[in-house]
């Protein structure tokens, strides 16, 4: 799903100057869950690199997709590549993200977007779900502590 709303044609297959990432995930009402995101982004910028990265939510929560796609355009932004912070493609990814991104570049004529498939069926999450697993496993024998995840809330531990 990409748009051209009225920005530079130039096609390059990579990040540079001028473009932004703006992660998005369904929002929560629980401020942790909120954080975490801010806390993904961080980490996304630090190891990519990328100039322009910021977090918003679809829902429940601020900063909306409009609020980030502005806070990118602000820092100098000429296309913006939207992530969606998904598993799998649904109604969210088909309609929802695509429709309040529409709405948000209306008020940013010039500027031109993409938004990228979900995290979906990829080898590495295979790895990240195992690595939890294993981490969970370990904690309820006691010999790790609780993720960061799961800190305080008493969920790594069998019933």
């Amino acid at each position: 799903m990409s748009v051209d709303n009225g920005g530079s044609s130039q096609s390059r297959d990579r990040i540079g100057a001028g473009d932004a990432v703006i992660i998005v995930d369904h929002g929560s009402r629980r401020q942790e869950s909120n954080l975490m995101l801010n806390e993904f982004v961080a980490m996304f910028r630090d190891k990519t690199g990328y100039p322009i990265v910021e977090p918003a939510h679809m829902e429940l929560a601020k900063p909306s997709i409009r609020d980030a796609f502005k806070s990118c355009v602000e820092q100098g932004a000429k296309r913006i590549i939207i992530s969606p912070f998904f598993l799998f493609p649904g109604r969210h990814w088909q309609q929802d993200i695509p429709s309040l991104t529409a709405e948000a570049a209306k008020d940013h004529p010039g500027i031109s977007y993409i938004v990228t498939a979900p995290l979906g069926l990829h080898e590495k999450l295979v790895d990240v779900v195992n690595d939890r697993i294993n981490h969970c496993l370990s904690h309820a024998a006691g010999v790790a502590d609780e993720c960061e995840v799961c800190a305080g809330t008493g969920k790594c531990r069998f019933n």
